[in-house]
């Protein structure tokens, strides 16, 4: 995909239940908001970022990611809190590329250098999706075809199938990659997520 454009779109439209009051998205981590460290991630990989969140939280995103050095577009769902896959559908609407990896914005040790393996791996397919041995997908951190994996989860969404999963059934062609791909291209930190305040405080241990 050399020469192609590339996007990126981090999902931050949930309501953090297991965080507390606190929009964990914009919790402190080592002196910045958690999504920072994940777009700031993203941007040296991606040419553009698009953010995913609820109407009520654009100006506070916005703030926290901007000066990442691309281009960033703040994406709202239409109709909030229902769950990541209508995140997907809304933030890569937004997308004005071919493909875009599409991340959570709770993993603050995502691997840029990953990331650009997982578009590699993507080019002529609708998506390339990271899965660990033990058959668990990481679909929140992986590459998609822009308008095959819109209408997948359209039409999921229409028949009341809120899973990712159940988009991915829906493309005709998407690439798993293996965990000894994992293994040889990304850092072993990559997948790790902040769902708690301990969780937090155990990241920002890491980043000292």
């Amino acid at each position: 995909m050399n020469g192609k454009t590339r996007e990126g779109v981090i999902l931050g439209g949930g309501y953090s239940t297991r965080f507390g009051d606190e929009d964990k998205a914009l919790a402190e981590l080592a002196g910045k908001p958690l999504v920072r460290h994940v777009a700031e991630r993203l941007a040296t990989a991606c040419d553009r970022l698009v953010v995913n969140c609820r109407d009520d939280q654009t100006d506070d995103f916005r703030a926290a990611v901007e000066g990442c050095g691309v281009p960033i577009t703040v994406a709202t769902d239409p109709i909030p809190d229902r769950g990541p896959m209508a995140g997907i559908r809304t933030g890569l609407s937004a997308v004005e590329s071919e493909y875009a990896a599409v991340v959570a914005c709770d993993m603050p040790f995502v691997d840029p250098d990953f990331l650009s393996y997982l578009f590699t791996r993507a080019d002529g397919s609708d998506a390339a999706v990271p899965q660990r041995d033990d058959e668990w997908y990481q679909t929140t951190q992986a590459v998609y075809r822009v308008e095959s994996m819109v209408g997948a989860c359209e039409r999921a969404l229409d028949r009341g199938d809120a899973k990712i999963l159940a988009a991915l059934e829906e493309l005709d062609d998407w690439v798993t990659v293996t965990e000894a791909e994992i293994r040889e291209h990304a850092d072993p930190e990559t997948f790790d997520n902040v769902n708690t305040k301990e969780e937090l405080q155990a990241a920002a241990r890491r980043l000292e």
